[in-house]
């Protein structure tokens, strides 16, 4: 296995709570998966954190795919699952999923920190062996 690409992203909590705050449940469905939302809603004390998070990986898987905005990816194709006791893993859908499986892209490793009022996500996009 290879590494294809790496994307990193920090973002803001405070900005996040901001929006939460003045755009509530539409910025959410907009920007974030069902299970995204159960999970950070869930998390009440620390619910701008958790979206932050999710937030920035979502910016990361872009820079990674190397698309921004463009070429069909949407916010609620790229999403962050949790279970418990486990770390925290990208699942693409749509055609965000397409356009990795094109890179080459068949693994993504993942964290996400919060500190200081400020979340970070880091991801390495990981191709398949060689033959």
């Amino acid at each position: 296995m290879a590494i294809v690409s790496i994307g990193s992203d920090l973002c803001q909590i405070s900005r996040v709570a901001d929006v939460l705050e003045r755009r509530g449940q539409r910025f959410c469905a907009r920007v974030f998966t069902d299970a995204e939302r159960a999970y950070c809603d869930r998390r009440q004390a620390a619910r701008p954190s958790h979206y932050a998070g999710r937030f920035a990986v979502k910016e990361a898987v872009m820079k990674a795919l190397g698309t921004g905005w463009r070429s069909g990816v949407r916010w609620v194709d790229i999403e962050t699952l949790r279970e418990p006791g486990e770390a925290p893993r990208i699942k693409l859908h749509g055609r965000t999923s397409e356009l990795a499986s094109e890179r080459g892209i068949a693994r993504w490793h993942l964290t996400i920190t919060h500190d200081a009022g400020l979340a970070l996500a880091f991801v390495v996009a990981e191709s398949t062996p060689e033959d």
